[in-house]
């Protein structure tokens, strides 16, 4: 099984070329219907030897329902206990071959760079898992405003997270696109309906509030 999910080196590059923190496949197992998040890890994250990408699997109609493991081209780097809990697999005497089974068959569906155009279910999984690495609210999904970050102890601008800064390429993506080199700006979120602004409103509102 040497390098199996070797698929992951070339997302991983692809992901941080596109300045992707975040993406996602989809995996069916034993019936059920999995979302499975790839993540990159955060600078000066703490992350085990040989780590290369965080895995995140969502049950499609249950987020609440994951299982977030570290992996590498080579393996899944989680204990065998773990993995068959999660995913239900039956112990018996060549669990082995079952792990290997259960690798070969998701190895399959790691696309090799991100893919456009996901399915609203992915991009659902995707700004749930952003806003919490993001300490925020998931059920914020409509945006208002956008605002300058407070400087740094250094002085410096602060910069948007990279967690905010992908929740709004896919929530917003032509707001985005518009700001998009305003790194030192960040997108607010309400989880009101009605406090979501048009792309119009917010950027008059910052150009108006920046005179």
């Amino acid at each position: 099984m040497a390098n199996i999910f070797e698929n992951l080196k070339s997302l991983k590059v692809d992901m941080e070329k596109k300045g992707w923190y975040i993406d996602s496949f989809t995996f069916k197992y034993k019936q059920q219907n999995y979302i499975v998040l790839v993540k990159l890890y955060e600078g000066g994250e703490v992350k085990p030897k040989y780590g290369l990408l965080k895995i995140e699997f969502l049950e499609k109609e249950n987020f609440n329902n994951n299982l977030l493991v570290h992996a590498n081209s080579a393996q899944l780097l989680v204990d065998v206990k773990t993995l068959r809990e999660y995913f239900n697999i039956e112990y018996s005497n060549n669990l082995g071959n079952i792990i290997e089974q259960f690798s070969q068959l998701i190895s399959k569906q790691i696309p090799t760079e991100v893919i456009e155009g996901k399915s609203s279910t992915e991009q659902t999984a995707m700004v749930y898992s952003l806003s919490q690495s993001d300490s925020e609210n998931p059920n914020k999904l409509y945006c208002y405003k956008v605002k300058r970050n407070p400087k740094r102890k250094d002085n410096s601008l602060g910069k948007r997270s990279p967690f905010n800064d992908n929740k709004t390429r896919i929530l917003r993506p032509d707001l985005y696109e518009k700001l998009k080199t305003e790194t030192n700006v960040s997108f607010c979120y309400s989880e009101n309906p009605e406090d979501e602004k048009t792309n119009e409103e917010i950027i008059n509102n910052w150009t108006n509030n920046n005179r």
